[in-house]
Parts: C-alpha cells; sequence; structure tokens
C-alpha cells in the first residue's frame, strides 16, 4: 500500500496534483487506515499513471475521464477529435502571431498591405516620415469607415504617382511642413493641387460618394495635422475651389484674398 507521497513520487507528479484529481474526479478518493492517512494500492497507481501520461501528451483535463473508460475504438475517436481541435487552436495562435507582428509593424494594425506598400512607396520617394503618417491616419480613418473603396482609391494614387505633379506636390508639402505663413511653397502647392483638382473634376474623382461624416473627418485631420493646411485651403477656396477630400466649387462671393 502507498501513502499520497508514494503514489505521486510513482507517477511522477506532486502530492498537489494528486489532490488536484481527487477534487475535479479524475482520480477517486482513497480509503483512510486506521490512523486517519490516504492509502493507494495498485489500481490507483495505474489510474494515476494514465492521468499523468495522457495529462503530458497534451489532452485537456476535462477529457482525460471519458478517455479513461473508453473502449479501444472510443479512446481512437477521441484522440482524434483532441488532435482536431489542438490543430484549429496553432491555426489561432499563428493567427495570433501574425497579428502581433503586425502590431510591431505598426502602420500594419488598422490597415490593409495595398496602403501599407503606398506608404512604403512614398517612403522610396523620400517624403518625410512626417507626412507619411498624417496619409497614414488619413487611410486608418477610411479602413475604418470604407473599407470597400480602398482598393479603388489606392489603384488611382499608385496611377497618380505617374502625374509630375503629384511628384512635385509630396515632395513640396513633405519639405514645407513647418513653413511660415509666407512662404512661397504654399502658394506652389495650391497650384499643383488646383491643377489635380481640375484634373479629377474632369476624371469625375471628386469624392462626391464619400460618406459626408468620413469627409468631415478627414478634413479636419489635415487641418489639425498639416499646419499651413488652412492657408492653402484659403488660397484654393480664393480661386473658386472648396474642400479637400470632396473637391467642390465654391459658391461665387465666398473667396478670401489670396496671400502672396
Amino acid at each position: 500500500m502507498l501513502t499520497i507521497g508514494q503514489l505521486a513520487a510513482y507517477a511522477g507528479v506532486t502530492v498537489r496534483a494528486v489532490r488536484h484529481y481527487h477534487n475535479i474526479g479524475l482520480l477517486p478518493e482513497a480509503e483512510r487506515d486506521h490512523s486517519g492517512y490516504r492509502v493507494y494500492g495498485a489500481a490507483a497507481a495505474v489510474r494515476l499513471i494514465r492521468i499523468h501520461t495522457l495529462a503530458q501528451a497534451g489532452v485537456p483535463l476535462a477529457r482525460v475521464h471519458e478517455l479513461l473508460g473508453a473502449t479501444p475504438e472510443e479512446f481512437a475517436d477521441g484522440v482524434q477529435e483532441i488532435d482536431k481541435e489542438l490543430r484549429a487552436d496553432v491555426r489561432r495562435i499563428q493567427e495570433t502571431r501574425r497579428r502581433l507582428a503586425r502590431l510591431a509593424a505598426g502602420e500594419h494594425l488598422a490597415l490593409p498591405e495595398s496602403v501599407v506598400g503606398y506608404l512604403d512607396t512614398l517612403r522610396g520617394l523620400g517624403v518625410q516620415e512626417r507626412y507619411i503618417e498624417l496619409e497614414r491616419d488619413a487611410w486608418i480613418l477610411v479602413a475604418a469607415q470604407a473599407p470597400e473603396a480602398i482598393e479603388q482609391v489606392i489603384a488611382l494614387k499608385h496611377e497618380g504617382l505617374r502625374h509630375p505633379d503629384m511628384l512635385k506636390l509630396y515632395s513640396l508639402v513633405s519639405g514645407a511642413f513647418d513653413a511660415r505663413p509666407d512662404d512661397p511653397r504654399i502658394v506652389e502647392v495650391a497650384d499643383i493641387v488646383e491643377r489635380l483638382m481640375i484634373a479629377a473634376v474632369e476624371a469625375g474623382s471628386t469624392g462626391a460618394g464619400l460618406d459626408d461624416h468620413l469627409v468631415a473627418l478627414l478634413d479636419a485631420a489635415m487641418l489639425e495635422s498639416a499646419p499651413q493646411a488652412d492657408r492653402l485651403l484659403a488660397i484654393l477656396e480664393q480661386r473658386g475651389w472648396r474642400g479637400w477630400t470632396r473637391i467642390e466649387r465654391a459658391p461665387a462671393g465666398l473667396g478670401r484674398p489670396e496671400l502672396s
């Protein structure tokens, strides 16, 4: 006969584990001797070794009980079912690791690969990281509110990079992030933006289909993040344009004097 300590040592587990198996019903409570100590026989030792073997193999304790009393066919089916569940767990863990890797990469957390690729293209063109962060935040808003529009817009953005005006615009806005209000580059940016607005109107790409709330949010984000955005919009409005995300013609008489 074995004491609880001897039983635990024989099976390669701790006394605490034996008591836990008692509590959850995996290992029947042992009878006590005349001194009040638990005593175990060979059957308890065999059962404890089987429990430990199954647990070591990765079988959840909740499933161990059914396998201990199963027929050979039931045991095989049960093991296959557990293996299926474990493979599903592995896939979930792998997906979690991929998400963590994307989280470590920053932009991948809230943006599709196509947008991340576009931002990397801008980096390759020498656009400063401060401006890329501004554009990234705008894309995050779009991805959250209008994900179905992203791929089409990204395709247009890549196509736009073939236009000399767009490349010049990125160069200017990147370099003029902290420009003074009277910096001539602001007017030069306005010239380019106006030409691009005209081209967008001719192509029918004015952003007219975008949700009003999203348009307002994107415009507000641009105004908050770009120090000279307000002056740029004032110049464009003086020329008859209104808006940024959604391009519109300003009603007559609303223009403000352009600063040169």
